[in-house]
């Protein structure tokens, strides 16, 4: 599934071409979806102008300009992709198997195609008004790593009463956005933390540290375009390559690339965990 530096990438690939463009047509292949697609999708977005790309958490958000405070809302599921494409007003692109929603654009650069596609249909599309904390997908989500927001003393305050691994915590949405899988694995082991720790054994020390290894973790892997994970492309349809720096993810059976030692594999949740018993403590 796409992890926050994918949805980053996507976002700071998007808005070049998106910002002051102007919805001109909106065609619904399949509406089902994670969540079926609204009926009326389609006519609420036709011919609004995009003020904003910005994303929360996982979702990719687009503010639509108006007094209303329109938004469409889009998570990109586990094989979800966004690209975006210049073409001659009227062309017909050609389409794939699996292409859902395509949105006509008039942009300052010309006419543009964004399609979606999306082989498990796991995404999702919403539309709504007014304030995100009134959005059900939104109103309980934590805050944002790269943002001051997180620190030591936060995490450390709000991880008392959390006798479960510290893996598990980091991914927690409600504690702490966009931490998936993969960068939990690396942030841990960079933060020299075993992911089986209690959360509420982790001295603020050693959540400051962490804190630290997330925003580095996560910055780096925006700066490389993500991850190339199984369907992952950016908005020109290019895949990621931050998976080339992986100290741990993905690497059970492997030698650690610090200590030299064998790396373990665990679960968390049905989560692959990989961890360097002697560097992790």
């Amino acid at each position: 599934m796409p992890e926050l530096p994918e949805v980053e990438t996507v976002c700071r690939g998007l808005a070049p071409t998106l910002v002051d463009a102007r919805i001109d047509d909106v065609i619904v292949r399949e509406p089902r979806l994670r969540w079926p697609v609204a009926a009326d999708f389609a006519e609420r977005l036709r011919g609004r102008r995009i003020e904003r790309v910005e994303r929360r958490s996982k979702y990719l958000l687009l503010r639509l300009a108006g007094s209303d405070s329109l938004t469409l809302l889009a998570h990109l599921g586990m094989t979800g992709s966004f690209v975006a494409r210049p073409i001659a007003a009227g062309d017909n692109v050609p389409l794939r198997l699996h292409d859902h929603v395509d949105f006509r654009l008039d942009t300052n650069a010309g006419h543009y195609l964004l399609r979606y596609n999306d082989p498990r249909r796991f995404g999702s599309m919403h539309v709504f008004t007014g304030a995100d904390s009134d959005q059900p997908l939104l109103a309980h989500l934590g805050p944002e790593p790269l943002t001051d927001a997180l620190t030591g003393t936060y995490l450390f305050e709000q991880t008392r009463r959390r006798p479960g691994p510290i893996k598990q915590a980091l991914m927690d949405n409600t504690l702490v956005v966009g931490v998936g899988n993969i960068y939990a694995n690396e942030s841990l082991f960079r933060a020299g933390i075993h992911p089986n720790r209690a959360a509420n054994r982790v001295s603020l020390a050693r959540y400051e540290r962490l804190v630290q290894e997330v925003k580095a973790v996560l910055a780096e892997a925006i700066e490389a375009g993500g991850s190339t994970l199984r369907d992952f492309v950016n908005a020109s349809g290019e895949p990621g390559y931050f998976q080339l720096d992986y100290f741990v993810y993905g690497r059970d059976g492997q030698a650690c690339k610090q200590c030299g030692g064998l790396l373990k594999l665990m679960r968390h949740g049905g989560r692959a965990t990989v961890y360097c018993p002697n560097c992790q403590r």
